[in-house]
C-alpha cells in the first residue's frame, strides 16, 4: 500500500514538473485581466492639475467645491465663445474642428489602453494604431467626397480614379495594416497584443464612425449640426447647475455626483432651450440651407430657398388648450417640433453616453480621460454624449426628414456604364408616365 502511494506521489510530482517546464518554455504567464489592478499590471495615473497658476492663485481662498465651480464655469464660457467664433468662420472650420476633436479623443482613449496594459514596448503597436486611424479616415472622408463633391470629382481625372476604386484602395490599406499586426506578434505578448488590437478597433468605432456622422449631419445644414450640439451642451450645463444647487437624490451609482434634481431640471430647461434656439436659427439661410461645394467660386455655399421644414406653418391648438391660451391656431416652424424630439433624446438618452464613460473610467480607476481642459478633464470627457447624439440625428434625418440621400443615389448612377444609365432612364421614364407625371 505504501509502495503504491509512493508511486502515485511521484507521478503527480512528475506531472506538476512537466506543467512547470511547459510554462517556463512558453516564457510568459499572463495575469487575469480582472485582477490586473491587484499587482503591477496597471497603475492609475497620478492626477495632474492643468489649471493656470494665475487662476489657482485668484481662487485660492475658496473651498474646493466652489473653486471647481468657477474653473468649470470660466472654461465652459471660453469653449462656448470659441465654438461660436468657429461657426462664424464657416463650414470648413467646423469640419476641421470635428476632425481635430476626433483625433484628440482617439489619442486619449488609446493612451489609457497603453498605460493600463503597459504596452509601450509592444513592437510597432503605437504606429499601427495611428495607421488604422488614417485608413478608416481615408475610407470615410472618401465616401463623403463622393457624396457631396460630385461636380468637383467629375472635373478632376485623378480623383475619378480614386473614387472609382475607393473601397478597394481602402480595403487594401487596411489589409496591409492587418498583415503588419500579424507579423509583429511576439510569442510572450500574444494576449496583450490582441487586447490592444481590439482596443484600437473599438476606439475607432466610437470616434471615427461617430465623427463621420457628425460631418454628414453638417452637410444637411449647419442647423442639424449646431442645434444637437447645443442641446447636449445646454443639458450638461443645466443638469450640473441644478445638481450643484438643488441636488440631493443620487441618480446612478456609476456617477455619484449626478442627481435626479439635475437630471429633471436639465430635461425641462433643455426642451425650452432647443425650442427657442431653433426659432432663432431658422430665420437665417446660412443655418438652414445644405452645405454645398461651389465649383465656380471654389468654396462652400449655404444659400438656397428654405425648404418647407424651415417655413412657418399654422397649427391648430388642441381644444382643451384653446380656452386657456385663447388661440385657435399657432404659427410654428416644423423644425421647432423636430427640435422637441432632438431635445428629448439629448436630455433622456444623451446622458447615458456620459454614464457609459463614467463606467469606463471606473473600470480603469481614472478620474478623467485626460487633463486637457482645466475643470473638465479631457476632450472625451466633454464629448462623450455628443457621439451618441450624432448617431441619433443621422438616423432621425434619414428616417423622418428626407429618406435616402438623393446626391448619393445620383453619384451611384453617374458611376454606371452608359448602357446601364440608358436602361435606368427608360425604366424611370416608364414609371413616371404610369404615374401621370410625364
Amino acid at each position: 500500500m505504501s509502495e503504491l502511494r509512493k508511486r502515485t506521489v511521484a507521478g503527480e510530482a512528475e506531472h506538476d514538473h512537466n506543467i512547470d517546464r511547459e510554462t517556463v518554455e512558453d516564457k510568459y504567464v499572463e495575469p487575469d485581466a480582472d485582477s490586473a489592478f491587484e499587482g503591477d499590471a496597471a497603475e492609475p495615473p497620478v492626477p495632474t492639475d492643468s489649471t493656470p497658476q494665475l487662476l489657482n492663485s485668484a481662487l485660492s481662498g475658496m473651498s474646493s467645491r466652489w473653486k471647481n465651480w468657477w474653473i468649470r464655469g470660466i472654461f465652459s464660457l471660453t469653449m462656448i465663445t470659441s465654438f461660436f467664433f468657429l461657426i462664424y468662420l464657416g463650414p470648413v472650420m467646423l469640419l476641421i474642428l470635428v476632425s481635430a476633436i476626433q483625433v484628440k479623443c482617439f489619442h486619449e482613449i488609446i493612451s489609457i489602453g497603453h498605460r493600463f496594459y503597459k504596452s509601450y514596448e509592444l513592437p510597432w503597436f503605437r504606429s499601427l494604431s495611428w495607421y488604422f486611424l488614417l485608413c478608416v479616415n481615408y475610407f470615410f472622408y472618401g465616401e463623403t467626397l463622393a457624396d457631396y463633391f460630385a461636380t468637383f470629382v467629375q472635373r478632376e481625372e485623378s480623383l475619378q480614379f480614386l473614387i472609382r476604386y475607393h473601397r478597394f484602395i481602402s480595403f487594401a490599406l487596411y489589409v496591409i495594416g492587418f498583415c503588419m499586426f500579424v507579423l509583429s506578434l511576439v510569442k510572450k505578448h500574444y494576449r496583450l497584443q490582441f487586447y490592444m488590437f481590439g482596443w484600437t478597433h473599438v476606439t475607432l468605432l466610437i470616434t471615427v464612425t461617430q465623427s463621420h456622422l457628425i460631418i454628414q449631419n453638417l452637410f444637411e445644414g449647419i442647423i442639424w449640426f449646431l442645434v444637437p450640439v447645443s442641446i447636449v451642451i445646454c443639458n450638461d450645463i443645466m443638469a450640473y447647475l441644478f445638481g450643484f444647487f438643488f441636488g440631493r437624490t443620487p441618480l446612478i451609482k456609476l456617477s455619484p455626483k449626478k442627481t435626479w434634481e439635475g437630471f429633471i431640471g436639465g430635461f425641462f430647461l433643455t426642451i425650452i432651450f432647443g425650442f427657442m434656439f431653433s426659432y432663432i436659427l431658422v430665420q437665417f439661410q446660412y443655418f438652414v440651407c445644405p452645405v454645398e461645394y461651389n465649383s465656380e467660386t471654389n468654396s462652400f455655399s449655404t444659400s438656397c430657398e428654405p425648404p418647407e421644414l424651415f417655413r412657418i406653418h399654422d397649427y391648430t391648438v388642441p381644444p382643451y388648450l384653446q380656452s386657456v391660451l385663447g388661440w385657435t391656431t399657432v404659427g410654428l416652424y416644423p423644425f421647432q417640433i423636430h427640435s422637441i424630439a432632438l431635445s428629448t433624446f439629448g436630455s433622456l438618452i444623451g446622458p447615458f453616453g456620459g454614464f457609459f464613460a463614467s463606467g469606463f473610467k471606473r473600470a480603469f480607476k481614472i478620474k478623467d480621460f485626460a487633463d486637457t481642459i482645466p475643470g473638465h478633464g479631457g476632450i472625451m470627457d466633454r464629448f462623450d454624449c455628443q457621439y451618441l447624439m450624432a448617431t441619433f440625428v443621422h438616423v432621425y434625418i434619414a428616417s423622418f426628414i428626407r429618406g435616402p440621400n438623393p446626391s448619393k443615389v445620383l453619384q451611384q448612377l453617374l458611376a454606371l456604364q452608359p448602357e446601364q444609365q440608358l436602361n435606368i432612364y427608360k425604366v424611370l421614364k416608364t414609371h413616371l408616365m404610369e404615374k401621370g407625371v410625364l
